[in-house]
């Protein structure tokens, strides 16, 4: 706990939730001072969100005490939190697009007018939310419509949203997720601001590298449980995963190298939705990585294989054949499989069960004379979640109740069904923690190793180093460079995702 009580605002002890089945929190405890980062770690399911959840009102303590400000509190509701001054950003955005972002950021707590019909001041809305932009050095004119701003400066919005409810706690839940490295640049210079103005922050983040450079203090988190609190200077990346997951971890592992084989996919002169002309080969046996910023064009290059977004010109092969497919189930016929960006959004059916999720693309073979095995659907599934230890309490549970881990391990279980061929992720570990991270890496170097072709996106850099053969860089819609991982540098590839030439 802190020794700073008298700057102190939140204080959380002895905090239990449960929900059916599950100890969600373990008689936790928590604090946050004045103008400090507290940043709060731990793998998914360790009890970051409940806790975060009771902090902003969305759930109610089972047991424990809650003091704001020295004073014991009880925080009934989200409306209830935002009037104690705790306000939360969110990894997915609470804007509405159509509205402008002054609109956006006075929703629920609108200026208005004197007089008798009370109507909405838009003006002076606007005005103050130009000041209040102005005051965090961001440049976005008042009067656009949400729906034309780029993440970050959605982002941004929403951080001015918080602010016009004089906020004095801020929760910012995995803020980096999809900003590119700028964009965190930017986002940490307003969180130095936030804090000279002695706002407390609570910072919820799976990067680590993160976590040393914003915090003042780390808390971790597991199994629903309060582990330990320490500073910066006073733990090692290293010993920090060790309180997270229970166990050492090696991170300096590579994987052994692998048997590389034949060419098993090619793209020539390819051109679509923000690339243009990108050429590139991925072998049997082969990880290659897609770096380069936010932007550049990285995603849309893996749907265009896919054949989720059309395609301008441009041609992909398949083990040397020329490979045209009019839709997705085309390119899953053909034994290419596509874990997206977003899977909640673009590779899960939340509502249906694991067993459903991990069938849906080979249901054609489970079946004859059109008629379902369900008895053979319920095997195959269940030897694939004790393979890739899914945890899940049952085949039948909804995925949206796994943890992000396990989801990304559902959608791999899937193309690992439908015996895919060419398997294509992009940002296969965004905002899963780092025990997940290394089972999704113990997957990609066994689907290598079995002589599939992996072509995977990620922005973090590291994660390419570790994992792949070799690395195209992209700048702009193009390729910029293309690397064998051998003492590869991230100043190399950084350098090229910038359009900078590299020696």
């Amino acid at each position: 706990m802190s020794e700073e009580d008298g700057r102190t605002i939140l204080r959380m002890a002895g905090i239990v939730k449960q929900f059916p089945g599950v100890l969600a929190l373990d008689h936790v405890d928590f604090d946050l001072c004045k103008g400090e980062v507290h940043v709060l770690v731990g793998e998914n399911g360790a009890g970051k969100s409940t806790l975060i959840k009771i902090i902003s009102g969305a759930y109610r303590k089972d047991e424990g005490e809650i003091e704001l400000s020295g004073r014991p509190t009880e925080i009934h509701n989200p409306r209830h939190a935002q009037t104690l001054g705790i306000a939360t950003v969110y990894q997915e955005f609470n804007l509405v697009p159509f509205l402008s972002v002054a609109e956006n950021i006075f929703l629920g707590h609108q200026l208005r007018k004197e007089g008798p019909f009370r109507l909405l001041d838009k003006a002076g809305m606007r005005a103050e939310a130009r000041r209040l932009l102005q005051s965090l050095s961001i440049d976005i004119n008042p009067r656009t419509p949400v729906r034309e701003l780029g993440v970050a400066q959605k982002q941004m919005v929403e951080i001015a949203k918080a602010c016009s409810l004089e906020a004095k706690i801020l929760i910012f839940d995995e803020p980096t997720a999809t900003l590119s490295f700028k964009e965190i640049d930017r986002l940490f210079q307003i969180i130095g601001r936030l804090k000279a103005d002695g706002i407390g922050i609570i910072y919820i983040s799976h990067r680590l590298e993160e976590v040393f450079k914003v915090g003042d203090r780390i808390t971790v988190m597991r199994n629903g449980r309060y582990i330990a609190t320490r500073r910066p200077d006073e733990v090692s990346t290293a010993e920090l995963v060790e309180m997270m997951i229970g166990r050492k971890i090696d991170e300096a592992f590579r994987f052994q190298e692998r048997a590389i084989g034949q060419e098993v996919l090619r793209i020539d002169n390819l051109s679509g939705k923000r690339f243009r002309d990108v050429s590139l080969v991925v072998r049997e046996g082969e990880i290659v990585g897609l770096a380069g910023l936010i932007g550049a064009g990285r995603t849309e290059v893996l749907r265009g294989i896919f054949a989720a977004d059309k395609t301008a010109s441009g041609t992909v092969y398949l083990r040397g054949r020329p490979h045209r497919p009019k839709d997705p189930r085309q390119s899953i016929r053909s034994r290419i499989a596509l874990l997206p960006e977003d899977r909640k959004k673009h590779g899960l059916i939340l509502c249906r069960s694991v067993e459903e999720n991990i069938s849906v693309a080979s249901l054609p073979s489970f079946s004859r004379f059109g008629v379902l095995n369900k008895a053979r659907i319920a095997r195959k599934a269940k030897q694939l979640v004790a393979n890739l230890d899914i945890k899940t309490p049952s085949l039948r549970q909804a995925v949206i109740f796994l943890s992000g881990g396990n989801q990304q391990k559902v959608i791999i279980a899937r193309w690992l069904t439908a015996e895919s061929d060419v398997i294509l992720f992009d940002e296969p570990t965004r905002g899963i923690d780092v025990g997940a991270k290394q089972e999704v890496y113990r997957l990609m170097h066994e689907l290598a190793s079995a002589g599939k072709g992996v072509l995977v996106v990620s922005s973090e850099i590291p994660e390419l180093l570790r994992t792949c053969d070799r690395i195209y860089v992209m700048h702009e819609g193009r390729i910029k460079a293309e690397f064998e991982n051998r003492n590869l540098s991230s100043d190399k590839i950084l350098h090229a995702a910038f359009g900078r030439a590299v020696s």
